[in-house]
């Protein structure tokens, strides 16, 4: 009912920037929270950055200062948008969406395949 796709990610050099854009579509009535994970090997899952309906941000210790996550609640698109970018930065990054949807009026928690950064020279 609820399909969201990431695109941007890819290649780059230490202290390079990548910006990442995750689109949701279907039956959306409204999103609430929206964010970014990332996913290593061997590593668990962490949240990188998340943003409210209103625009309240939160970010991670290790991207703080960084990277910055807006949303464009018209298009129901949220950024990243990752400045000095490190190798340690290398990950599968998922967006994730918390999403009312129209006619059935259930809220559910919606995530996208990913896509891949690597950081490395």
């Amino acid at each position: 009912q609820v399909q969201l796709v990431e695109s941007g990610g890819g290649l780059v050099q230490p202290g390079g920037s990548l910006r990442l854009s995750c689109a949701a579509s279907g039956r959306i009535f409204s999103i609430n929270d929206m964010g970014w994970y990332r996913q290593a090997p061997g590593k668990q899952r962490e949240l990188v950055a998340s943003i409210t309906s209103t625009g309240t941000t939160n970010y991670a210790d290790s991207v703080k200062g960084r990277f910055t996550i807006s949303r464009n609640n018209v298009k129901n698109t949220v950024y990243l948008q990752m400045n000095s970018l490190k190798p340690e930065d290398t990950a599968v990054y998922l967006c994730n969406a918390d999403v009312l949807t129209a006619g059935s009026w259930i809220r559910n928690n919606y995530r996208g395949q990913g896509t891949q950064v690597t950081v490395s020279s």
